[in-house]
């Protein structure tokens, strides 16, 4: 059927209602007829005056047929069908029911697809032109299948309605697939562009402009940005059951974009973007739903990545689910490991889960919070990019030119709306990254680090973000001077909080590269800066600074730094946090292996309690985090350290746990602990006490009395 097609390319644009796909089975009579007359005068009404710029004659055929059958159910209502009373009675024949049902669902169907073909992407429509004119071409081929089993001569029509009826059944009898030449015309040209770009021949400016503005009125950089988005949008929702496909889509959308700029410029789109509090963070609608009505989201519908609410979950190989926009940015930054198991990945397939997608929906539907209005506010924001054909590469090098130049030379908000669209095209994909920085974009986007303009500002940092996690970029961003130190002082003191986080995920991003950490860290208050948003950020705020002070940790000169700047200290302090506990244990254990990070974190009050939090209710990886750094303590950290830890109430249960149900490296770090633990209760005994740990009672002051505890043995595994 046609409807299933229609409905496919109408996945989040407009869902169709429940009466498209179910027969009125409770409507009949009456009650059926005036149905059928409301929603037939409806379409008639709402299209008559619209000016369709493609299958315009399709769209008009259709509602001509629809205005004929608004003639035929306004008799029947005016006639009395289908009413009982004491002196007439007009009965409803099955064979008439059955077939005003099925006019029903016709006018559904009929009613969506018009209003598709009005209210849709121009380009897209242009992209669509053969399947839509074959599903106009189904619907007057049912319509011509219902009329001739239709029972003109029970309904008891006027004449005059009976041969408008007639007429009807022997137009839709004759129809024929109908695709409007000047429709395919400017197809097969929005083909030949990208055939253009396919081969490396930029088209003239004087046949995008007679194509774009003359030809599909397409007449400034606001409609054009729609219709851009309206492409993207088909990519992400694209199954593989429409044509074109989405990277011959991803071409056509580089070519849209190219022309946005060529033919419109820049300054009409800039002055849309203001920032009023720009210290406040920014969020969806959802998270603002969330966090005004103070609603504690369940822990299941929260990426453990972002730490958002999932909109739009997905399954990787290891069975695990995250945001699809969270793991595709872990998986792109070179990780092979599940972020939460640490297991390797098979491969980088990921899966819908919808069912979990449908849950979160019934969740914010049950708590009055509008789910769908958070994914389709800006869809370019979560567009998803299908693999590039050359076509969508060269005409991306094309816009960079455009862009660069902008940045170069452009107003505020000219270098504004450039530095955006950068940020966006760096999102999606290694090649848009790679001839980016080669196009020398990075000494402007340093430059705009330290705009006044918030937006600017905002969108340049996370354009060197999105830059550098190609693994090339990052040499160029350190290199270039003064860059460093630029996205610190937005680390410091950006002029929004998304800008602030993004710095720091950029920090993070650059050191991967070991050689980098150290030139990082010493960076002035660039340690600190992470401290401080670790300790008072958003949730994605810690999780950026979490994940830079971790790769800065494993450069060994920087633990002096780590200590100074405060970074011990939130290490320790986000232990209690369970959104980023595993990263700060990590981290920690990795500190503690030098005397000198042994020394700071044994000085912190809340450090040994804090792993053992984590010895106890943290993930598996944090559990063996935890158990590392307590070793290394015992270690590394003298005998008031060694003696803390194996007084800490619990202790040896906490290990016998792990030494059976802890990962291979944490049964091992576990075995080795208990034994420091055995020595350690083996020359108590000798001295004739007893050990430090067992049923130990903590008193008023937080000290522990020790004339209670008895000795506990604890069996070791051998490994």
């Amino acid at each position: 059927m046609a409807t299933a097609a229609i409905f496919s390319s109408l996945r989040r644009r407009r869902s169709p209602s429940l009466e498209a796909f179910l027969a009125p089975v409770d409507l009949s009579g009456v009650a059926l007829v005036q149905t059928l007359a409301s929603i037939s005068t409806e379409v008639v009404t709402s299209f008559n005056g619209i000016r369709f710029s493609f299958q315009r004659k399709n769209a008009r055929s259709l509602i001509r047929k629809i205005e004929i059958f608004v003639v035929l159910f306004e008799f029947l209502v005016d006639s009395g069908y289908g009413r009982r009373n004491s002196t007439t009675t007009t009965t409803t024949s099955s064979t008439a029911l059955l077939c005003l049902k099925e006019l029903y669902l016709l006018l559904y169907r009929s009613k969506i697809l018009v209003d598709y073909c009005a209210q849709s992407s121009k380009l897209w429509l242009l992209l669509q032109n053969p399947s839509i004119s074959g599903y106009f071409h189904d619907l007057n081929q049912e319509i011509s299948t219902l009329l001739d089993v239709f029972p003109v001569h029970d309904l008891d029509l006027s004449d005059d309605v009976r041969e408008q009826i007639e007429l009807l059944r022997k137009q839709s009898r004759k129809s024929r697939l109908f695709i409007d030449k000047h429709d395919e015309d400017l197809r097969d040209a929005f083909y030949g562009f990208l055939d253009g770009f396919e081969n490396g021949k930029i088209p003239e400016l004087v046949d995008l402009r007679l194509f774009f503005i003359e030809k599909l009125m397409i007449g400034d950089s606001r409609i054009c940005r729609t219709e851009i988005e309206f492409l993207e949008e088909q990519i992400v929702n694209h199954d593989g059951d429409l044509e074109p496909t989405g990277s011959v889509i991803n071409g056509f959308v580089a070519i849209t974009r190219y022309c946005r700029f060529l033919l419109f410029g820049f300054e009409e789109d800039g002055l849309e973007w203001r920032i009023e509090n720009p210290k406040k963070p920014r969020k969806g609608f959802v998270a603002q739903e969330i966090g005004d009505t103070f609603i504690t989201v369940p822990k299941d519908f929260v990426c453990p990545i972002s730490l958002d609410l999932m909109t739009d979950p997905v399954i990787i190989s290891t069975g695990q689910t995250y945001d699809r926009s969270s793991i595709a940015r872990w998986i792109e930054e070179g990780h092979c490991t599940c972020p939460k198991t640490g297991q390797m990945l098979m491969d980088s397939r990921i899966v819908p889960n919808r069912a979990l997608k449908n849950l979160i929906v019934q969740w914010c539907t049950a708590s009055g919070i509008s789910y769908e209005s958070e994914f389709t506010d800006s869809p370019n924001e979560s567009f998803a990019s299908a693999l590039p054909t050359k076509a969508a590469v060269e005409a991306n090098k094309a816009t960079v030119s455009i862009l660069i130049q902008k940045l170069a030379d452009g107003s505020e908000v000219a270098q504004t709306v450039a530095a955006r669209e950068i940020r966006l095209l760096a999102k999606t994909g290694k090649e848009n990254r790679a001839f980016i920085a080669e196009a020398g974009a990075i000494p402007h986007l340093r430059r705009l680090l330290k705009s006044e303009n918030a937006i600017a500002q905002e969108n340049s940092v996370t354009a060197m973000l999105n830059l550098s996690i190609y693994e090339k970029n990052k040499s160029q961003i350190m290199e270039e001077d003064d860059c460093l130190e630029s996205i610190v002082s937005v680390l410091v003191s950006g002029l929004t909080v998304e800008a602030q986080e993004n710095a720091a995920a950029t920090l993070f991003s650059l050191s991967a590269v070991h050689e980098y950490k150290k030139q990082i860290a010493i960076v002035d208050q660039c340690v600190e800066a992470l401290a401080s948003l670790l300790q008072n950020g958003t949730p994605r705020g810690k999780k950026d600074a979490v994940t830079a002070l971790y790769n800065l940790s494993t450069h060994p000169d920087n633990c002096s730094r780590m200590i100074e700047g405060g970074g011990v200290s939130s290490l320790v302090g986000a232990l209690k946090n369970e959104g980023v506990a595993e990263e700060a244990a990590g981290a920690l254990a990795l500190l503690v292996r030098q005397s000198l990070g042994a020394e700071a974190i044994g000085k912190e009050e809340s450090a040994v309690t804090g792993l053992m939090g984590m010895m106890r209710c943290g993930t598996p990886r944090g559990k063996e985090n935890a158990v590392a750094a307590l070793l290394e303590l015992c270690r590394s950290g003298g005998a008031a350290v060694a003696e803390k830890v194996l007084r800490a109430p619990a202790i040896a249960g906490l290990l016998q746990t792990l030494l059976f149900t802890g990962t291979k490296r944490a049964r091992r770090k576990a075995a080795s602990l208990a034994r420091v633990f055995q020595r350690r209760e083996n020359a108590a005994m000798r001295s004739g006490g007893y050990g430090f740990v067992g049923n130990t009672n903590g008193n008023r002051d937080g000290g522990y009395t020790t004339d209670v505890s008895v000795p506990i043995s604890i069996s070791v595994p051998v490994l």
